[in-house]
């Protein structure tokens, strides 16, 4: 698989029975946010410079490592991603794991003999590249490991020349702002119906620290905007999140500004997930 440039051509709300999940997929309490507001503004970033694995390398290493009777078939996609529209290639066994994928390729490509090429300018290539990844590796840059001595799960500890790969955060083009990678990565599953990465990456991101909160709200937004009003995982998460955070949000002023603006369901779910922690407070006390 290889990535390459290729030059263009001419509702339901959170009730009561909603609670706020506490799952240790949520921010701890001990990690906390950020409640600075100069946050540094980087320059969109590709799959080949950003993601520890390209996807050269992931093909040809798991070619190599099926055995001859659960080898791949040798039909190729070719992926052409973002509006630069990187071009990217994967195996058509390795995609159909996704539902979305079996469907467009069964659609678009039942009776012909042509090469298959599959367009998705509105994705970002280094959260497609990292969505390849997992399809081929069961896991993405950085990894998710079990820690044996304490029994919890962390993200890999990374050598000192790794350390600037590692960023919680990518720039969206969709948003032109910063946002966690690991949502949008939940958010991409959630569209190619690829659930256990929907597990991996909101477990990953619960292992986050230091998020800004303008960072936080950003990120809310955009998993309100792309998950369906039934999800009740990633959007407790970040409900969860800013009630644990709320003498921060409070000093920032951030959700001040951000609650004006409005524009999603996000404040009402919010109310509801804040009134419900009040009552638990109120029955246990």
């Amino acid at each position: 698989m290889f990535s390459r440039r290729m030059d263009p051509p001419s509702s339901k709300s959170f009730s009561k029975s909603h609670k706020v999940s506490k799952s240790s997929s949520s921010f701890s309490k001990s990690h906390g946010v950020s409640k600075s507001r100069h946050e540094s503004r980087r320059r969109p970033t590709t799959a080949n410079s950003s993601s520890r694995a390209t996807s050269t390398d992931i093909s040809m290493t798991t070619s190599m490592s099926m055995s001859p009777n659960n080898a791949l078939t040798p039909s190729i996609v070719t992926l052409i991603i973002g509006k630069d529209q990187r071009i990217f290639a994967a195996h058509e066994d390795v995609l159909c794991a996704s539902p979305w994928f079996q469907k467009t390729l069964s659609d678009q490509y039942r009776d012909s003999q042509n090469s298959k090429r599959i367009h998705l300018p509105d994705e970002e290539p280094e959260i497609f590249s990292s969505v390849l990844e997992y399809l081929y590796k069961g896991d993405y840059y950085p990894r998710l490991v079990h820690n044996k001595r304490k029994n919890s799960w962390e993200i890999e500890k990374l050598d000192d020349d790794d350390k600037g790969s590692n960023e919680a955060t990518i720039y969206h083009h969709g948003i032109d702002g910063d946002i966690l990678k690991d949502t949008v990565i939940y958010c991409t599953a959630e569209k190619y119906g690829l659930e256990e990465l929907k597990r991996v990456s909101l477990r990953k991101q619960g292992l986050q620290s230091g998020i800004q909160c303008s960072t936080i709200l950003a990120s809310a937004r955009y998993a309100y905007a792309n998950t369906p009003d039934t999800d009740s995982k990633l959007r407790a998460h970040y409900l969860a999140l800013i009630i644990r955070s709320r003498s921060t949000f409070k000093r920032s002023g951030t959700m001040q500004l951000e609650m004006y603006n409005g524009g999603t369901q996000l404040f009402f779910d919010l109310f509801v997930a804040l009134s419900n922690h009040v009552d638990d407070i109120s029955n246990t006390s």
